[in-house]
């Protein structure tokens, strides 16, 4: 994809210029709301409402390849959380317990009450004096430029990176300071997207975030586990990488892109690779009113990560614009356009007949207090 590989160049040469503004937020957790504190606990809520409608009219009402806002000609709610922290010096704890067609259809793998857990951790400050923090539990994930709460990002809808990494992570947690433009983020997971384990092995995460200036965040993120499972059983050890960069270009303009790639160890000392790439960018046009746009790919031609159920070897990307309308302080509208492409038939109706191509239009109010 040369023309791809030219338009990441030329988003990364724009790192080089620009000037020192307000200091951009890591939108890749769904740890941005703020809570209301009663002493050590503080309490908050999220909910994220939508209307999805796919010209396709696809079987069933949902959107293929897609875990978010994937609900057809239906309003609904795509992911309503409570948010309920502790912390004190030396110990912290949260819990947010989540609803909605997103925890439905990318919790289906979880058991009982677990579907329900969108994080759920306990953490201690090692030392007295040194900002080392040990969490354990069910974390959000640092995979991929965004995250599962919508009002985080510059687009409504998710690209195809986070819906084919983690969304969350099960196991434990390091948080260590390297110093005051680098934070290192250590995991020992259960695997991939898994509360419980399904094979005894256990895996291993990074996160590297840097920060060489207040509007510019660059994060490189890596995972390496067995991924055997009963329903992958030639599967061995997944390596996994991912970079990402937040940019406040100027006080109109923000964008973000992301690059990753994975390779998936078989049986007979086979393997499978999997990548993707995308650019966003929003535009300020008002206090109130921006414009967001993205362009994407994404290629699994061994259906490694995609699940499609055909076989037919995936390479797809999407275009689209996002009307953001901002009620407040804490309340959101918009309204997004994203037509997918492919020079397979992969996009399927209810009709069972099968295209390259297809538009999607959802409409979304979110509110966060």
């Amino acid at each position: 994809m040369p023309k791809v590989a030219r338009f990441f160049l030329l988003s990364l040469l724009l790192l080089t210029c620009g000037s020192l503004l307000g200091q951009v937020i890591n939108t890749t957790t769904v740890d941005t709301l703020k809570t209301t504190m009663l002493g050590h606990v503080g309490f908050g809520a999220y909910v994220d409402t939508y209307y999805a409608y796919n010209f396709l009219k696809p079987a069933e009402n949902q959107t293929p390849y897609l875990v978010s806002s994937a609900r057809h000609n239906e309003i609904n709610i795509n992911l309503a959380y409570v948010d309920i922290r502790y912390r004190s010096q030396r110990v912290r704890a949260r819990f947010v317990p989540g609803f909605g067609t997103y925890v439905n259809a990318n919790y289906a793998q979880e058991q009982g009450s677990l579907k329900n857990v969108i994080e759920g951790y306990v953490g201690v400050k090692l030392f007295p004096k040194k900002d080392i923090w040990l969490d354990m539990g069910v974390l959000s994930s640092p995979y991929s430029n965004e995250s599962a709460v919508s009002k985080d990002h510059l687009m409504y809808s998710r690209s195809f990176a986070p819906e084919y990494v983690p969304y969350y992570l099960s196991g434990m947690k390091a948080s260590i300071p390297l110093g005051q433009q680098v934070n290192l983020y250590l995991y020992l997971l259960n695997g991939w997207q898994v509360i419980e384990d399904n094979n005894n092995a256990k895996s291993l995460g990074t996160q590297l975030e840097y920060r060489p200036s207040k509007n510019l965040l660059i994060n490189w993120n890596t995972y390496t586990g067995n991924e055997r499972s009963l329903l992958n059983p030639t599967f061995r050890t997944r390596y996994f990488s991912d970079l990402f960069f937040i940019y406040q270009v100027h006080p109109h303009f923000l964008m973000t892109a992301c690059i990753y790639g994975g390779i998936q160890e078989k049986d007979n000392n086979t393997s499978s690779t999997w990548w993707q790439g995308n650019i966003n960018g929003r535009y300020q046009l008002t206090d109130k009113i921006s414009v967001s746009g993205r362009v994407e790919y994404f290629e699994d031609t061994d259906n490694t990560v995609i699940g499609n159920n055909y076989l037919i070897p995936f390479s797809a990307g999407s275009a689209g614009l996002c009307l953001n309308l901002k009620l407040g302080d804490n309340a959101l509208f918009r309204l997004e356009q994203r037509s997918f492409f492919s020079d397979k038939r992969l996009f399927e109706n209810n009709s069972q007949e099968f295209f390259k191509n297809y538009t999607l239009l959802i409409s979304s109010l979110t509110a966060w207090f």
